[in-house]
């Protein structure tokens, strides 16, 4: 079958990708720099085509609980927001993530704290994969970097997310969501019919009486004893995850002598400042997380221990450069990079940053 090649943004893109994979419902709240989502799925009416549910609810919270509602019966359900409105989300997420209900939500985070600005940022890399929410909890975490996978990322997250019954981020910044490139659409795939739900999800809520006792999904559990278990259960459930779903992109690594750590957007921006570098005989490497749950530690560890010193570019005042030290365990220097406040640095001040802290020998 022809591709189908389209020039769009990336928030565009994610709601394309979520119509195209079969998504069952879509419930989310206007703010910037996401709106895109909610505005595209609202212009392309799926409701007529595939049956999706697109519903702008009256608040973040409303949202993230009509996902917690929808996730529960074993259907394939989203959200999205920017960085104040996952912090709204949050107790819902956690709830989500306790219930064990695969679900994928978007944040195209801007700067913060508080409402800060409607600038692109990364600074919810904690909150994102520290749980950012109550209790011991994690998200799959994926950082696209361009367009395209903000499209591919819809049917990767829903594919994780089923496989392991637990919600997956797409953490994306700013810049990928509202920047416009060339994306290829991912094909149709048919929504499941509820005999395939109730085949694929055992555990979902029908609501209906049965012969057999219906299934109730609780996040409350009174016995500690046995919420010690579950807690238990969910750790042993993050670390097969850890094992099998660490994603990542090298760079010039095989020769390199310094590395140069990003993802999202100033992947990009590093890249280029890489190439112009090797243009003057310096061998950098980078190293582009694309899970940043589970992290890439065995990576970082392994051309840690080959270089002279890593540098960490972030858009925020360094928040993934704490999971890089723990990896990298003190073998080689480690350096960090960052704008705040919704500023885009462009090459050659990753340039001027890697000079600041590195000679190299000429």
């Amino acid at each position: 079958m022809e591709e189908e090649i389209r020039l769009m943004k990336g928030n565009e893109a994610v709601a394309h990708a979520a119509i195209r994979y079969g998504v069952d419902g879509y419930f989310g709240y206007p703010i910037t720099p996401q709106s895109e989502i909610l505005e595209t799925l609202e212009e392309l009416m799926p409701w007529d085509t595939t049956g999706m549910v697109v519903l702008q609810a009256e608040s973040e919270v409303a949202a993230i609980n009509m996902v917690y509602g929808g996730a529960s019966t074993g259907k394939a359900v989203m959200t999205s927001s920017s960085s104040p409105g996952i912090s709204l989300k949050m107790e819902g997420i956690s709830y989500v993530a306790a219930g064990e209900l695969p679900a994928l939500i978007i944040n195209c985070m801007r700067g913060g704290p508080g409402l800060g600005t409607i600038q692109p940022s990364q600074a919810d890399y904690f909150q994102a994969t520290k749980g950012g929410g109550h209790g011991d909890y994690r998200l799959i975490v994926l950082a696209p970097a361009t367009v395209q996978e903000m499209a591919d990322f819809v049917g990767l997250g829903f594919d994780l997310a089923f496989k392991y019954r637990n919600p997956v981020m797409m953490l994306a910044d700013g810049v990928v969501g509202q920047m416009m490139e060339k994306v290829v659409l991912p094909p149709y795939r048919p929504r499941r019919t509820a005999e395939q739900i109730a085949e694929q999800c055992p555990w979902a809520v029908t609501g209906k009486p049965a012969t057999r006792k219906p299934n109730v999904l609780t996040t409350l559990e009174l016995d500690p004893v046995l919420m010690e278990k579950h807690n238990d259960d969910l750790q042993e459930k993050y670390r097969i995850i850890s094992e099998n779903e660490v994603r990542y992109q090298e760079y010039y690594t095989d020769d390199c002598e310094y590395l140069i750590m990003a993802f999202g957007s100033v992947a990009r921006i590093c890249l280029k400042a890489i190439e112009e570098l090797r243009k003057e005989g310096v061998k950098v490497g980078l190293l582009r997380p694309i899970t940043l749950w589970p992290f890439p530690a065995d990576a970082v560890a392994q051309l840690a221990s080959k270089v002279k010193g890593i540098i960490v570019a972030e858009l925020n005042a360094g928040q993934m450069i704490e999971d890089v030290m723990l990896a990298s365990k003190n073998v080689t220097p480690v350096y960090h990079f960052g704008r705040t406040g919704g500023i885009v640095p462009d090459p050659q001040e990753v340039i001027d940053s890697f000079y600041n802290y590195f000679t190299p020998e000429s």
